[in-house]
């Protein structure tokens, strides 16, 4: 589903309005009666005799409230409409909806008096559910006066509450939360949902997330030129190539994963299964030659290959013709897993890299090296895939840096490195050099465990064997990792959960899609 920044949203608005004829005040109706609807299913269709406040701003996000009152109240809910600017401030279509509702005998209160702040507290305490249409999409900062106010008291009431498009306090366009911010239950965003309400810290306040259709024409949607993605499972299933009837294990891609030292065979041994899981018709797995036999014995289903290495069985510069003529046969390479950070690792990666023309992941101690690489030659057709301290070295700031503002970063490392590359954690980030954006929503807090990014880097380059373009294939891979750790949860609980359940749930979601 495309995502987009308050601004386009108001482009598509404006498309709607004047190129397509949709008169404002329908967009406003429609909004609010999918709210209304949200609400219904909520009290189980017996909305009659609910208490429900609503909190209502000054500009299009208030008077889509005033609609949603105006549907209440005609439902027999028992209704209160608290505003937070003068009821002369209202101007186009919110002017209507407010002319409307003051002649229906609705009880509104003005928030700047004082006798209204203590009903509101008062009505707080015996509500249903607040309704919150403070803010909208255009708000920046942090709320000022009365607004922070009102915003402290309903988080406080303990009350289930419901944001109309955003959360008040919430930047669309950002997802950064800059003072007091509504924390909703429930979040009826419309048309597309907003870049803020999926990326960290929005997303922890947007509640259950729901996209409204106020009858915006698809072919507006379409023509807009859009590059942000939330990945769902028809999105996701779209990208998955079909097995074919004549297909045999060459039609599938071969995955070749570089990686492993001592005491660091399970990477490549993950990365390797979660390749073959992920359907990639061959794989083979490239070692330190002292390690060869571990690997072997954990992967029957992959070919190995024990290469040059040094008296701390970490690859030698001697293994890079060996790694050369390996990634030349091919479809796809992973590169990292376990590799270590030696220095002659470094010096082999250095040699390497420039040489690489198959499409590449990149991960693990691999990124760390390159990092100090200031220098490295990069393949063209490459994925990174850092967690946000392996981010950190790559863009030179600290861990907080990176998580302080994951959009940025993550924009600015598929800038620099002109790579693909995919910020790992809570909502995982993929960015494209060319601008792109994917925001994965499956996943849980159980896969921050060891081995976790090997198996998504494995996938990852099962996906590119495929022929899944660098930025679909990452995109599909970070979607299909966290639903496997969904599935897998239910077995294990989030304490319980290790890589290795993630490798044997990937089936189980190909099947599911479809594959």
């Amino acid at each position: 589903m495309k995502v987009v920044t308050g601004a386009q949203m108001r482009e598509l608005d404006r498309t709607a309005i004047e190129d397509m004829g949709i008169p404002g005040i329908v967009l406003m109706e429609n909004a609010g009666l999918r709210v209304v609807e949200v609400i219904e299913k909520y009290f189980d269709y017996q909305v009659a005799g609910k208490r429900i406040a609503v909190f209502v701003g000054k500009g299009n996000n208030g008077g889509d409230g005033l609609v949603i009152a105006r549907h209440l109240v005609n439902k027999k809910a028992r209704v209160k409409v608290y505003l937070l600017a003068d009821p002369e401030a209202f101007t186009g279509d919110a002017a209507t909806n407010m002319a409307i509702i003051s002649k229906m005998n609705v009880p509104i209160y003005r928030l700047q008096e004082e006798s209204s702040l203590t009903r509101m507290q008062i009505s707080l305490k015996c509500a249903d559910m607040v309704v919150d249409a403070i803010f909208g999409t255009g708000f920046r900062g942090s709320p000022r006066g009365i607004a922070g106010q009102v915003i402290k008291e309903i988080n406080a009431a303990g009350v289930p509450v419901l944001s109309v498009d955003i959360p008040s306090g919430l930047e669309a366009d950002t997802g950064k939360v800059k003072g007091e911010c509504i924390k909703a239950d429930i979040t009826v965003t419309f048309g597309l949902p907003k870049l803020g309400l999926l990326v960290e810290p929005g997303a922890s306040v947007t509640g259950k997330l729901v996209v409204g259709d106020i009858s915006i024409p698809e072919s507006v949607i379409d023509r807009a030129g859009l590059n942000m993605e939330m990945l769902t499972c028809d999105w996701c299933r779209k990208q998955l190539p079909k097995r074919q009837v004549t297909g045999h294990k060459g039609t599938y891609g071969h995955v070749l994963v570089i990686g492993g030292s001592n005491g660091m065979t399970g990477a490549p041994v993950l990365a390797a299964q979660a390749a073959l899981k992920s359907g990639a018709g061959l794989v083979t797995v490239a070692v330190p030659r002292s390690l060869q036999h571990l690997v072997a014995a954990q992967v029957p289903e992959a070919l190995t290959k024990g290469l040059p290495e040094t008296e701390n069985e970490v690859f030698s510069q001697e293994a890079l013709d060996d790694l050369l003529s390996l990634i030349s046969k091919a479809t796809a390479v992973v590169i990292g897993p376990g590799i270590s950070r030696e220095e002659t690792v470094k010096s082999l990666l250095a040699a390497m890299l420039p040489k690489v023309y198959k499409p590449a992941v990149i991960d693990a101690d691999a990124l760390t090296l390159i990092a100090e690489l200031n220098d490295v030659t990069l393949p063209r057709n490459v994925v990174l895939t850092p967690h946000p301290g392996e981010m950190a070295r790559l863009l030179h700031c600290s861990t907080g840096q990176v998580q302080g503002d994951r959009l940025a970063a993550v924009r600015q490392a598929a800038e620099k490195y002109r790579a693909t590359t995919v910020l790992k954690g809570a909502r995982s980030l993929i960015a494209t050099p060319e601008g792109d954006l994917y925001i994965n929503t499956t996943g849980n807090p159980g896969m921050a465990t060891g081995g976790s990014g090997d198996v998504l880097a494995g996938m990852v380059g099962a996906l590119l064997a495929q022929g899944l373009t660098l930025g679909k294939a990452s995109a599909a891979a970070a979607f299909i990792h966290g639903w496997a750790g969904d599935e897998a949860v239910k077995e294990t609980g989030e304490m319980g959960l290790v890589a290795g359940d993630l490798v044997r749930y990937i089936p189980k979601v190909l099947h599911t899609l479809g594959r």
